[in-house]
């Protein structure tokens, strides 16, 4: 198990979560930390990319004092409450480019595993869009069209078969070593609103998910391990693979009908979570060191290029997200403490110190914007039953800008 997944754990007090950064949720196979290593593969000068600067044996569990002892919630957020009520837990949510749409992921009665739903944020009324068959994240909805895009296991042949037998799991009382499953089945689909006329765009051996849409809907950035599909791995490689799937996870563009994969990142270690900078001329994702015990904050230009690392905490930095205006990311770290997840903001460029953004009790993870930048939604266990649900609070963009200086 790398440490983003045993540090959520612990801050989530032993229950799970789903997510597309490195997605958490009550599913099947266990990945195990993989040992520190260079790269299993041949890369050449121009293909290499960076790995993460920093190291979880590098710092201290937590320090006495840090520099994030700052109490700026209650003016950053503001009216903060509970977006979505139905279901044992919610998380990771986006939406719509006008603002008026919201979609997520909740495990409801009945389903073991996370399912999409699309609310309309007037009534606050949702209805599922995913097939309610097999696994399935990390959802988006498309900025010009009434479509939707997630991903999912439900072409999987053995998915109900895999539905039941988690049921009848979780009725005996027995309880599994916490994994993400990186399970090969998963493509990305697109829908329409009420999901009919289902496509899948990726149809390729290996995990294809993590998808977002350019602000004008013409490209999709996703996470991938179809390289390890792809050909015969060395010994050492299919060793470094069978110990952790995410090991040969990189970054790909397409086209939004899913032509013209192109492969972004070459770095050994997973690269995941990207999303467009509103300008769509830049690209934000967190990356792990190949031993799996760290990561951090990078950017880089759409075409790959001009990779930069924005934090170097020696922890675990992720689910970075552009504020609309392309001003500053936030993004969620356990900088404080394996199980303390907290709100952060960085400038783009990574110039100046990170300012802290959350102060309740409860792990903060997964933040997004509104287009109009005036809300911020996450996913928070700040709940009476400590459970994971989205929440949605009013944002004060001036005071955030102040803060960084900007």
């Amino acid at each position: 198990m790398n440490k983003l997944s045993a540090a959520i754990i612990l801050a989530l007090g032993g229950t799970l979560l789903t997510a597309c950064d490195q997605s958490v949720e009550q599913q099947n196979t266990a990945s195990t930390e993989t040992p520190a290593a260079s790269s299993a593969q041949a890369y050449s000068a121009e293909q290499a990319d960076g790995a993460a600067a920093a190291t979880a044996s590098a710092m201290p569990e937590a320090a006495e004092s840090s520099p994030f002892d700052t109490q700026y919630e209650s003016q950053l957020l503001t009216n903060t409450r509970q977006l979505v009520t139905e279901g044992a837990r919610s998380g990771e949510g986006y939406f719509s480019a006008d603002g008026t749409e919201f979609i997520y992921q909740a495990e409801v009665d009945g389903n073991p595993f996370y399912q999409i739903f699309l609310m309309d944020l007037a009534t606050e009324e949702a209805h599922l869009v995913s097939t309610g068959i097999g696994l399935t994240t990390c959802s988006w909805i498309h900025p010009t069209e009434d479509r939707v895009m997630f991903s999912s296991t439900h072409e999987d042949p053995d998915a109900l078969q895999k539905q039941a037998d988690e049921i009848a799991f979780r009725e005996s009382g027995q309880q599994r070593a916490y994994g993400w499953d990186y399970d090969r089945h998963y493509d990305i689909y697109t829908a329409d609103k009420q999901g009919n006329n289902l496509v899948n765009l990726t149809n390729t051996d290996g995990y294809d998910a993590e998808g977002s849409y350019s602000a004008d809907g013409s490209k999709i950035l996703f996470a991938s391990n179809r390289e390890a599909y792809s050909r015969t791995l060395s010994q050492a490689e299919q060793k470094l693979f069978d110990d952790d799937a995410s090991y040969f996870m990189d970054l790909y563009i397409m086209d939004a009908d899913g032509s013209n994969v192109q492969q972004l990142t070459f770095s050994p270690g997973y690269d995941g979570g990207p999303f467009f900078s509103p300008d769509n001329e830049k690209v934000v994702w967190r990356r792990f060191n190949p031993d799996g015990n760290s990561a951090e904050i990078w950017t880089m230009n759409i075409d790959g290029s001009g990779q930069r690392q924005l934090t170097a905490e020696a922890m675990v930095s992720w689910g970075p997200y552009y504020h609309p205006s392309g001003d500053y990311i936030i993004y969620s770290s356990n900088v404080l403490g394996h199980a303390n997840f907290e709100l952060f903001m960085i400038d783009p460029e990574g110039l100046s110190d990170p300012i802290r953004v959350s102060n309740t009790e409860g792990t903060d993870i997964l933040p997004v914007f509104s287009p109009d930048g005036n809300r911020l939604a996450w996913s928070t266990t700040r709940t009476p039953g400590g459970a994971s649900q989205i929440h949605i609070a009013d944002w004060n963009h001036e005071l955030a800008l102040e803060l960084l200086g900007l």
